[in-house]
């Protein structure tokens, strides 16, 4: 379904997608549950997320999609496997299945995240949590300028 949206947003032709999903279990067993993992098309925009979040106190991680793995998601019955045989590199592997859905001329992000807090912590209690959000919002805010309310009545 993500890739379907993914591909559906794509052919609108945008600045920039942005997709968060729990996707791999992989990223937090590399980065533990407060730290989500942050691929993307563009390092630039790779980069400077990362650098706004890390100022929002809402770290991303920048993590590499190693084309070198592309093959591994090679099938012989299928366009595509969403999946790789090798038992590592799992968050990676995600993450490249998912940048196929992507034009390469369209910048994009994917934050492979956890979105739960194990642990009290000022401003984050235990539960369900929104990993990056902050960091994107500042981002958008940044690159687009304040973001407006829609008029109403």
């Amino acid at each position: 379904m993500l890739c379907d949206a993914l591909a559906f947003a794509d052919a609108e032709l945008p600045d920039l997608i942005v997709d968060f999903a729990t996707l791999t279990g992989a990223a937090r067993v590399a980065l533990g549950p407060e730290l989500p993992a942050l691929f993307g098309n563009d390092d630039g925009v790779v980069s400077e997320l990362a650098r706004v979040a890390a100022a929002e106190h809402d770290p991303l991680w920048p993590m590499p999609l190693w084309t070198g793995y592309e093959d591994e998601l090679a099938s012989k019955i299928a366009d595509l496997n969403n999946v790789a045989a090798s038992a590592m590199a799992g968050a990676i592997f995600g993450a490249l299945f998912l940048k196929r859905f992507v034009g390469d001329a369209t910048p994009w992000v994917h934050v492979d995240l956890y979105a739960w807090n194990s642990k009290d912590r000022p401003g984050r209690s235990i539960g369900a949590e929104a990993q990056g959000l902050r960091g994107i919002y500042r981002y958008l805010v940044q690159r687009y300028g304040t973001l407006q309310a829609p008029r109403t009545g």
